[in-house]
Formats: C-alpha cells, structure tokens, sequence
C-alpha cells in the first residue's frame, strides 16, 4: 500500500490531496493479499461505483473521516437503482482518491479503472461524464447525517450543487457516483492506474539513493530539468493560478504553471508539456513529491514529465477538457 500511495502521489500532479490519508483509512479495511480486475473481467451488468472525498483536502487532514463516511451514500445509491453495488473503483487515479475504493475490499470487488488518470477539480473532467455514462448520479453529504442525490445530464449542474452540499457539510465529505455499470466502465474509464501507480512506487522507493536522471530513465519519464525555485508569481487575471521560476542546472528556465494541479511546464518560454500529461515536481534533496501548495522559493526541484493515458487520445475533444486552455489559460496547449 505506500508503493501505491507514493505512486498515486505523483499521479496527482501536485494535487488531489495527499494519498496518505487513506493509505491510512484503508490499512485495517482488508487483509492482504488482495485481487484487483479490470472492467472486462466483470460481468457487464454489474453495478459499479466511484467513491471519494470532496472539498477541502486540507480540511480532510484536520478534520479526519469517521469509520462509516460512506454507509449512509451507499444505501441511498443502491435504493435508488434497486441493486447491490457490487464493484468500486477510482473516480481520479491521482491523488488521495486513487486508493478510496480499498476502503470496500473486504466485501465488493475492487476495479483497476479510474475515471480521469490524475487528479482534477470539476466533474466535467471526468471520464464518466464526458462520455456521459448512462444512468450516471451523485450522491454526496450534506452534513449532521443529511445526504442528496444529483442526478443530471449537465456535469456543470451536478458539480455546483455538490459544492453546494460540501459547504453545508462544513467544507468537505463523502461523495460517491454510480448508477454505471462494468460493461460502462470498459468505454468510460482509464484502465490500469493501480497497476501503473504500483510500479512507479517501486521504482520511486528504488532510485530513493540514486540521482534524478536515473529515476527518469527507469520511470520512462522526460526530465525537463532541476534546480531552485527562484520566484513564485500570481496571475493578475486569475487568483488561483500561479508560476513557479526554476533556475535550471543548465542554465535554462524553467516555468511552472499550476493551479489546483499542476497544469504545464515550459523552457525558456517553449511549451514542454501541458495537461492532461503528467507534470511532476520531486524534491531533489528529500524525493518528496511536491503538491501545488508546496512550491517554495529556493525549493531545489525537478520536473518530470510522462504521457498522458491513452483514452485521453482515442477520440476527438476529450483532451481538450483538460488542456490549460479549458481553465483560461491561452498558449499553453499541447499540440496533439
């Protein structure tokens, strides 16, 4: 479980909360080992579901989870479609959220499938509802043992009111979607992430000892560089993006746009890559993998780079829901 953790970190790309807090939540919820499938082991009429924490990951640290978060969600979920859910898996595959679905292994089958291949901020990102899975509803805390059922084909519709219900409940909670199936989940969803998060967790813990350039190779990662953070700037335009200026070793600049995650990198004002590939920020020194929040000046940093999941790529649009450009962000896209 820290292998997958560590590698669901760096899937979150400097967002998504920190995977150790339900690394922690999920270490007495079953007992190893334990069999994951894919959606196409399952029968296709299998119920699923997405479970995850919403709001404030901050607030989630300082305010932990009760043991049953979920036990009121769940049995509002399965009186409404009439069934068991029978299966769980990942609604974002980087990030505290890849490892909630343990939290249901002692009883439910766990999926290797995630629902967007790192971590984002709104439900328009989602694989699920950019395909607009049939059926598809959320249901959420309201706080004090209240819970709603969202249930509308206008991912911008349901993601309000679910933020609606999170401030209600005092900044964060349970959320769980459903009302898809296995055979859903075979179109609707990125394959693999535990499997990918698994290995890179190993290689992470292996090349601790090692310099950077090693990890990048055994990752099949791209290095774009390393060195100290020399500024952090604020975007006039919007609050909530900001720049991270690196100093490379080489002498180059490196620049890192983030916003809830991080969201591009450029050298020397060329785009290198852009969301939805990975961008990854790793301490040097400690090899710690840094979220957003924990971009500070003189931080000595590297930048890595991978792909971004196959679906992403496999039909036209579904990328362009994660470029930079999809948050205002003009110049920054990849050119796929």
């Amino acid at each position: 479980m820290p292998l997958l953790s560590a590698g669901a970190s760096f899937c979150g790309t400097g967002g998504g909360g920190s995977p150790r807090l339900t690394e922690l939540m999920v270490s007495t919820a079953f007992t190893p080992p334990l069999t994951v499938v894919r959606p196409g082991d399952l029968a296709p009429d299998t119920p699923c579901f997405a479970p995850a924490f919403a709001g404030s990951t901050l607030l989630l640290s300082e305010r932990l989870p009760g043991v049953d978060e979920f036990g009121p969600l769940i049995t509002v979920a399965e009186r409404w479609i009439g069934r068991r859910l029978e299966a769980a898996c990942s609604f974002e595959a980087g990030g505290m959220n890849a490892l909630t679905p343990f939290l249901f292994a002692h009883d439910r089958t766990i999926i290797d499938a995630d629902c967007s291949g790192r971590a984002v901020p709104t439900l328009d990102r989602t694989s699920i509802y950019i395909n607009q899975s049939p059926g598809l509803f959320a249901v959420c805390s309201t706080g004090a043992g209240g819970v709603a059922l969202i249930q509308s084909e206008r991912a911008e519709d349901v993601d309000r009111l679910m933020r609606s219900a999170m401030i209600q409940a005092g900044g964060a909670g349970a959320v769980l979607f459903a009302g898809f199936t296995a055979g859903d989940l075979r179109t609707d969803a990125l394959h693999g992430h535990l499997e990918r998060s698994l290995r890179i967790g190993a290689t992470l813990a292996e090349t601790a000892a090692l310099p950077i350039e090693e990890l990048a190779q055994r990752l099949g990662a791209n290095l774009v560089g390393h060195g100290r953070i020399l500024t952090l700037t604020q975007d006039t335009r919007d609050p909530h993006v900001h720049a991270a200026e690196i100093v490379g070793m080489d002498g180059a600049v490196i620049r890192l746009v983030s916003r809830s995650e991080h969201l591009a990198v450029l050298t020397d004002g060329e785009p290198v890559a852009a969301a939805p590939e990975y961008i990854v920020a790793i301490d040097v020194l400690s090899r710690e993998l840094i979220e957003v929040t924990e971009l500070h000046v003189n931080r000595h940093v590297a930048i890595l780079t991978m792909p971004a999941d196959a679906w992403w790529r496999a039909a036209p649009g579904r990328a362009a829901q994660l470029f930079p450009s999809s948050y205002g962000l003009q110049g920054l896209d990849p050119a796929w």
